[in-house]
């Protein structure tokens, strides 16, 4: 068996970690301060065991909306700080307005204050903890990487870039050359035969194997890999290690045998979620469209002096199984702004007036689409409709990029809570494999998180 292993957190081991022990630190904290001084608001009992629970509840999501388990922030000391101002603040007051399922509201202030300090002077200590030690190089995850060598720096920047622990430090090159100049000054040449010895004495805890050569994989490496296998090392296919760790389907490496990787989330087809999201959808609607009316009255204005024409327009935009429908949108754009064509948006475009880029941000201008989810060319939550021009040209270039359109279109989507921006076919091909990840795990829980992550967006003033 190996036993030269380093300890490692996998990224979902990592998330449950933090929000587990955000928990126990929280509670420990309430009870040493209840025991020791003279705070009566959050006691302990057998009869009031939900206020724990609430209070656990509260403290998840407000830390999932405010990015405390968001790896690459949790990873950063002056990033989960803020998290921890706004997420302690928010669930102190969340907490206290809910007096039905929380403990009444104390006539001494001093309560609060103490109950305030607690839950963020206990969270600050873990996450320093964590920054200073579980997230620090020595948890860090070496791998071997068997590929080609021309394939080599795509791939290794693909994983690394997505999870700062998870280190290729080694590779073996599968298409027969042995002598070459190697970019990578921290990754080492392996010569097949020399595998096995050099996973058992470099602490290697993962082999993945990205070849699309068959024949490079060798009789020697083969036993190699199987003795290792034997031996309780773990060898993973490339495309499994990208998706779990970068939550997207790397299309790019799985050519014409997609389907065998990509097997569509059962939600698609089931009666009961499709019935339900449309319920939640039409209630969303009417939210959205009601919130919208309070705010038409400033955008109403702004328009008038900021963009001083049309303040709605529509667009043709490609829905489910392909069909062509209407999107209605604020105006953010000049006049005339595609008299030259259509053209993508770019991050510092020209042609969005100063009242637009605030509209962008807030994603205020998206108000209008409910009344797409309300008529069904639209869900909630699916890939962001594109319009048919560059879905054509797109699709031309980039394979399997019409199986966006196997479900509705989206208000919000995996790709719009997960990349900043995207001005390019470059950047289509990320949010393509955001979008396929979504419809191959489509889920009432994924649907959630993106909802969540989407408050994140807005709250940060992530739009575009």
């Amino acid at each position: 068996m190996n036993s030269n292993k380093k300890i490692h957190f996998e990224v979902s081991e990592r998330k449950i970690l933090l929000k587990i022990f955000d928990v126990i630190f929280v509670l420990l904290s309430l009870y040493i301060i209840s025991s020791i001084f003279d705070f009566k608001y959050f006691t302990f009992s057998a009869t009031n065991y939900y206020w724990a629970i609430l209070l656990a509840v509260y403290i998840n999501v407000f830390g999932s909306v405010f990015e405390m388990y968001n790896l690459q922030v949790a990873s950063n000391q002056f990033q989960v700080i803020r998290s921890i101002i706004l997420t302690s603040s928010t669930t102190v007051l969340i907490y206290l307005l809910t007096p039905i399922y929380t403990p009444v509201l104390p006539s001494n202030r001093l309560q609060i204050i103490i109950f305030f300090i607690a839950i963020f002077g206990s969270l600050l200590l873990w996450r320093i903890f964590y920054v200073k030690f579980l997230a620090s190089h020595r948890f860090v995850k070496n791998a071997i990487l068997i590929c080609d060598k021309e394939q080599l720096q795509e791939l290794v920047t693909g994983i690394e870039n997505a999870d700062p622990h998870y280190r290729i430090i080694a590779f073996v090159n599968s298409d027969g050359e042995d002598s070459f100049n190697l970019k990578f000054k921290s990754i080492k040449n392996i010569h097949p035969d020399d595998l096995e010895n050099f996973v058992r004495k470099n602490s290697i805890s993962e082999i993945v194997i990205a070849s699309q050569k068959t024949e490079g994989i060798t009789v020697s490496l083969y036993n190699q890999l199987i003795h290792l296998l034997e031996n309780g090392f773990i060898i993973r296919e490339y495309t499994q290690v990208y998706e779990a760790i970068t939550q997207r389907i790397p299309v790019q490496y799985v050519s014409r045998d997609f389907y065998r990787y990509f097997p569509f989330s059962r939600s698609n087809q089931n009666h009961l979620y499709l019935l339900v999201s449309r319920l939640i959808e039409v209630l969303f609607s009417i939210i959205g469209l009601s919130i919208g009316a309070v705010f038409f009255p400033i955008i109403l204005l702004g328009n008038l002096l900021g963009n001083r024409g049309r303040l709605f327009y529509t667009q043709e935009r490609v829905g489910k199984n392909g069909e062509v429908f209407k999107i209605y949108k604020y105006r953010t754009m000049v006049k005339n702004a595609e008299a030259n064509g259509a053209v993508f948006t770019t991050a510092n475009d020209s042609r969005i007036t100063a009242f637009g880029k605030f509209m962008r941000k807030t994603r205020l201008d998206e108000f209008p689409q409910f009344i797409n989810i309300l008529k069904g060319d639209m869900a909630i939550i699916g890939p962001r409709p594109e319009r048919p021009i560059f879905v054509n040209e797109i699709a031309d270039i980039m394979p399997f990029y019409e199986t966006r359109h196997v479900v509705k279109p989206g208000l919000t989507g995996w790709a719009q809570v997960n990349y900043a921006y995207g001005d390019s076919i470059e950047d289509s091909l990320v949010k393509l494999q955001y979008d396929l990840y979504y419809i191959k795990h489509r889920s009432i829980f994924l649907d959630i998180n993106i909802i969540i992550k989407t408050f994140s967006t807005v709250l940060f003033y992530r739009g575009q």
